[in-house]
């Protein structure tokens, strides 16, 4: 199983070794059995399904954040590389009837890229750390042009990782994350009021873009909503018109505090941060200084300490797979709360209710069997199959029900 890389591709860029250094592999899964065609891995899930390793880090998989199915069996990845700038590639596959995976390269020095969506003008739509570009799809495993449609977002500090997210309006959601962790300066003081939220471009928020019909730039751009530390969760509930995010909070050393948080995100609203976590509590620091109870918006759900929410997808319940009708989320924090898929089922209104339902669970390190589970981004195929990539362990894996042939 290797990178492919074509000529043409070769021609817009420099081309480098595609396979990494086996001795710098991520953890391996050990598999027994088959899921689906491919090796099956030793994860919980409901009864009656499975998970199979589609690819890994002997695939050339780096650093892999979101992945989209663009043609029925067709496939895109974003690998992120690492988080140097100019590391990212955007990569195609098919899963075969027989035989490895293979990934061709249709780009690559990308800028810590991980938004990865399909556009209402039928392009995919790519979220840089400094830009948000966007390419028609073309024949299979051509290379592509990107077109620059938003340049010169802030591209540094601790969140520089732009999600996308189109409202049924067609305008654009950008997470513009804060640049620190608790808004804390050089001098090591919480300052109030935080410039990087208390300013005429604020971080922290989440900022809307609306296009005209053929224009290649924003009619506009404005933020919509502020004090949200790291929107890299975004999802529309369908049919609604409720934006969701998935906050990632302040990143106390309690293993249990503070909760993540899944916020209704409302134009013009503050959501707390850098001053308040959770319902409303002042945020540690901040004591005193900020009236978290009348000046912030109460998340509409608490959901576990450090469990890190990196992407959100909700599915119409007219949707023709076992996810219809819910929000899923992938957890990739590595506290106990974390390394899971869940969902929530949506009410008539939108909003998440009940307990969760875990997709994939178990997945706590477990030496010769399995890594700590590290899911960053999924889709759900026309097939009704989960694909879930995971970062820090380099690996393309496959949710299905048990003994569906691929």
């Amino acid at each position: 199983m290797i990178i492919r890389r074509t000529l043409a591709a070769c021609m817009l860029s420099t081309c480098a070794a595609s396979v990494p250094n086996p001795a710098a592999a991520a953890p391996a899964y050990a598999t027994a059995g088959r899921c689906a065609g491919y090796p099956r891995v030793d994860l919980v899930t409901p009864p009656g399904w499975c998970v199979g390793l589609v690819a890994d880090a002997s695939s050339g998989l780096r650093f892999p954040r979101r992945v989209l199915e663009v043609a029925p069996g067709r496939y895109w990845l974003v690998d992120m590389g690492s988080w140097e700038s100019g590391k990212g590639r955007l990569l195609e596959f098919a899963l075969p009837a027989t035989g490895p995976v293979g990934f061709t390269v249709l780009a690559d020095k990308l800028d810590r890229p991980l938004g990865l969506v399909r556009g209402p003008d039928g392009r995919v739509w790519i979220g840089e750390a400094g830009r948000i570009s966007r390419t028609a799809v073309g024949a299979v495993g051509a290379p592509v042009r990107l077109e620059t449609v938003i340049d010169g977002l802030p591209s540094d500090g601790s969140h520089p990782l732009k999600e996308l997210a189109f409202g049924s309006d067609g305008a654009l959601y950008v997470n513009v994350g804060s640049a620190s962790d608790a808004c804390r300066d050089d001098a090591n003081v919480l300052p109030s009021p935080c410039p990087q939220v208390d300013s005429a471009k604020p971080r922290a928020a989440i900022w809307r873009a609306t296009f005209g019909s053929a224009a290649a730039a924003p009619q506009s751009m404005r933020p919509y909503a502020t004090g949200l530390r790291n929107s890299v969760a975004l999802a529309w509930a369908p049919g609604a018109n409720v934006l969701l995010q998935g906050e990632n909070s302040i990143d106390y050393a309690d293993a249990a505090s503070p909760p993540e948080e899944l916020n209704v995100v409302r134009d013009g609203a503050f959501y707390g941060w850098p001053y308040c976590v959770g319902p409303r509590t002042p945020a540690r620091g901040y004591e005193g200084r900020f009236d978290c109870a009348r000046k912030s918006e109460a998340p509409a759900m608490l959901w576990p300490a450090h469990a890190a929410p990196l992407q959100m997808q909700a599915y119409p319940s007219s949707a023709a797979h076992a996810f219809a009708g819910r929000l899923v989320v992938a957890w990739h924090g590595y506290r106990a709360g974390g390394h899971r898929i869940v969902s929530y089922a949506l009410d008539a209104n939108g909003l998440p209710t009940g307990a969760p339902t875990a997709w994939i669970d178990g997945w706590a390190a477990k030496p010769g069997v399995r890594p700590l589970g590290a899911p960053t981004g999924f889709t759900v195929d026309s097939a009704g199959r989960m694909l879930v990539v995971e970062d820090r362990n380099r690996t393309l894996l496959m949710l299905v029900r048990d003994g569906v042939a691929r």
